[in-house]
C-alpha cells in the first residue's frame, strides 16, 4: 500500500535522479528495504528519516509528518471515531504547548 511518506521519497529521488543503490547507500541498507519503503511495505525509523532529508535536500520536519500522518492513518483507517479521536489529540497537544 503505498503511503504519502514513500511516494514523496520516491518523488524526491527521482527528481534528484538518485537511484535506489545510491540511497541505500548513504542510509547504509540493502536497496530493497528503500524500494520497500517507497511502496510503503516496510517502516522507517524515525533517525533515519533525518538522514533522508539530508540525502534528499528536503527538510526533516516535512518527512516526518508525513510519517507521522500515515502512522495515524494505519492505525485510524477502519474507525469510525477517527475523526473525533483525532480532533481529541489535537486539542490535548494544543494545550500541551502552550
Amino acid at each position: 500500500m503505498a503511503t504519502q511518506f514513500g511516494d514523496r521519497i520516491r518523488e524526491l529521488r527521482t527528481k534528484q535522479k538518485l537511484l535506489l543503490r545510491q540511497v541505500a547507500s548513504k542510509l547504509d541498507v540493502d536497496t530493497s528495504i528503500i524500494s520497500k519503503m517507497e511502496r510503503g511495505e516496510r517502516p522507517i525509523k524515525k533517525e533515519q528519516i533525518i538522514i533522508l532529508a539530508e540525502i534528499l535536500k528536503v527538510d526533516k520536519d516535512e518527512l516526518i509528518t508525513l510519517w507521522l500522518a500515515d502512522q495515524l492513518y494505519d492505525v485510524l483507517k477502519d474507525e469510525k471515531q477517527a475523526d473525533e479521536a483525532l480532533k481529541q489529540v489535537s486539542n490535548k497537544i494544543k494545550k500541551a504547548n502552550k
